[in-house]
């Protein structure tokens, strides 16, 4: 690949005009939701600003809905300790010793609190990153797939991605894309993605590997022919890039754990992580003021950790 490929021409659910959007709903089964987009569609007083009446959605309660998301982060904790707070992915201090070092990235959970349809769900996931090697920066995409239950996460915990990702002096740049799939025949397809050799993530060199580029290429050739075919959905679409500055709008990179949370995009300005905390006893997000209250919306949390080859 000769430059960064992602999928700008897929939209994801949300992101769907109410036609198509309800298309896909019936598919998949979410009939009530579907109708209610029908006749929104038809509507003679259609929104003409963005977030007027919530957009093109007559409902605004599906995490699987939104586009938006919100980007925290959780430094390191001692053995037992209680809740730990979450803090904004740009109110940290960058670690300036990461700078042309390597990196660990593993995926740590991915919780679904609702998906389109029922049950369990089959959603492939597309990682991309850039690997920054010295004349050249490989734009990396790794594919896998889980099985999660509707209001659980994935069973997983430490899954490598990436083992050894090159960063440059300016940081590095993620991109996650999930898919709904609820094909038979895509389901037989995506088997092997759960074998060994994928479990394993994909190791990275200190120059370029010829073998990337068409690895990559198969891996966002995949998930577009999945993400394009009957029954199977987008539902997740987000980009976070980590530097080294202390721009006010941006965001850090340190060791630690980033956490990316779908919501209303209408929540984007009054968005705040104090809020919310996290459990190591349990590995939950809860609500501080109610902590019963487990954080109601789609969430990906992504391990960054210094890599040795000792």
């Amino acid at each position: 690949m000769a430059g960064p490929i992602w999928f700008d021409d897929i939209e994801t659910l949300g992101r769907m005009a109410p036609g198509r959007a309800a298309v896909k709903l019936r598919e998949i089964g979410e009939i009530d939701a579907a109708a209610a987009l029908e006749v929104a569609g038809t509507e003679t007083h259609r929104p003409t600003t963005f977030g007027e009446h919530g957009g093109w959605w007559p409902f605004q309660d599906k995490p699987w809905q939104y586009n938006a998301h919100a980007f925290g982060y959780l430094g390191f904790a001692q053995p037992g300790s209680d809740s730990l707070p979450i803090q904004h992915a740009g109110n940290i201090t960058a670690d300036a010793t990461l700078k042309n070092g390597r990196l660990r990235i593993t995926l740590d959970q991915l919780r679904v609190a609702s998906y389109p349809g029922r049950g369990t769900h089959r959603i492939l996931f597309d990682f991309y990153a850039q690997n920054q090697v010295p004349g050249a920066t490989e734009h990396l995409h790794f594919n896998s797939t889980f099985r999660i239950r509707e209001g659980q996460q994935a069973g997983i915990i430490g899954y490598p991605i990436f083992i050894g990702l090159n960063v440059g002096s300016e940081g590095v740049a993620f991109k996650c894309f999930t898919v709904n799939v609820a094909n038979d025949e895509d389901e037989a397809l995506l088997g092997m993605l759960e074998s060994d050799v994928f479990r394993a993530g994909l190791k990275l060199a200190t120059a370029a590997q010829p073998a990337i580029a068409p690895l990559s290429g198969m891996a966002v050739a995949l998930t577009k022919n999945i993400a394009g075919r009957h029954r199977n959905v987008p539902v997740q679409d987000f980009y976070m890039g980590l530097d080294f500055t202390n721009r006010a709008t941006g965001a850090r990179l340190a060791e630690g754990s980033y956490i990316a949370v779908q919501i209303p995009d209408t929540f984007e300005r009054e968005w705040d992580w104090n809020e919310w905390a996290y459990l190591p006893t349990s590995g939950q997000i809860i609500n501080k003021n109610r902590v019963t209250e487990i954080i109601p919306y789609n969430y990906v949390i992504f391990g960054v950790n210094r890599y040795s080859e000792g």
